[in-house]
């Protein structure tokens, strides 16, 4: 390949930690060098490539890989719970220094820009449910990208849309999803991303099955990154890519997952924990704190996220 010009990677696997490990070795075999602006000086030049990265089976288990993502299984399931049920979506300031979106916000209160909210999820699903469209149609998708707002912004959104598209299949229809990002940190937000996102299509299933009256399995998913990359600051030293090579280096694929069956009590810990934050914060006692004297382990959260 010429000078100047970016690799593309492609990879396919059956489930999700063989399709993120499989995929950081080929942006760490294959990947370009580059520097980005957000390099210290001193660091080394990122890998970089344009990826693809298709997962057959996104629920099979094991589910989670071990080495996937920064933090414990408790932040795992804060993630998933801010795409797909929007509970940090309060925090939101556009054009602010912090939180300028979430990816619940975009799809379920896109800002029209007129002053009205947009539900793409709910659009999208009436199309279907109602039958306007042929269940197969080529037109259901959500976007996030608001062209007043994020080429200004200091932190615009990585996933730009969301494509889904039901397919016959034996006893019913397959819901298959492709997401489009422009920028992604392979090594430490990839493994979150698309956990979330498989989660998002097994909730799309069930409420197409719940609506339609008909069997609607999760069919397969589709990665693709215009730039995934790896940060030079992340090649070596504590929790650094080179290490997670020699980590992962002869050892069976069992011994760097984990199932969901497994994850599951940190999972219902963090919904806890979770809830008595959001309500300490809704009592004006900050963010990520829980009230004196509340007892966390035991605090209620809302059923849905059980779900």
């Amino acid at each position: 390949m010429r000078a100047g010009s970016q690799p593309v990677i492609f990879v396919q696997e059956r489930t999700l930690p063989e399709a993120w490990q499989a995929a950081m070795i080929a942006l760490w075999e294959q990947g370009c060098l580059v520097k980005t602006g957000f390099d210290r000086p001193g660091d080394p030049l990122s890998k970089d490539a344009t990826a693809i990265v298709v997962i057959e089976e996104p629920l099979a288990e094991p589910r989670i890989h071990k080495k996937g993502f920064p933090g414990g299984l408790e932040d795992l399931e804060i993630y998933r719970l801010e795409v797909v049920a929007g509970v940090h979506d309060q925090w939101i300031t556009r054009f602010g220094t912090e939180w300028n979106y979430t990816y619940h916000e975009r799809m379920f209160a896109y800002d029209a820009g007129d002053g009205k909210k947009i539900n793409q999820w709910a659009n999208m699903m009436e199309a279907i449910v109602e039958g306007r469209r042929h269940a197969s149609a080529r037109r259901f998708q959500i976007i996030t990208w608001i062209p007043a707002a994020d080429p200004f912004i200091e932190d615009p959104p990585c996933l730009q849309r969301l494509h889904f598209r039901l397919l016959p299949d034996e006893e019913g229809w397959a819901l298959n999803l492709n997401t489009d990002w422009r920028s992604r940190d392979g090594y430490k937000a990839w493994f979150m991303n698309v956990y979330a996102m498989t989660d998002l299509q097994r909730l799309a299933a069930l409420e197409l099955q719940e609506r339609l009256g008909q069997p609607v399995e999760v069919g397969r998913y589709c990665d693709k990154s215009d730039s995934l990359h790896i940060y030079g600051k992340d090649f070596s030293g504590v929790g650094g890519f080179e290490g997670f090579l020699e980590s992962i280096k002869d050892k069976p694929f069992d011994e760097l997952a984990w199932t969901t069956e497994f994850a599951q009590p940190f999972f219902i810990e963090a919904r806890h924990k979770l809830s008595a934050q959001l309500d300490a914060e809704r009592k004006g006692l900050g963010r990520g704190l829980v009230e004196s004297g509340v007892d966390w382990q035991s605090f209620p959260y809302p059923p849905e996220w059980d779900r």
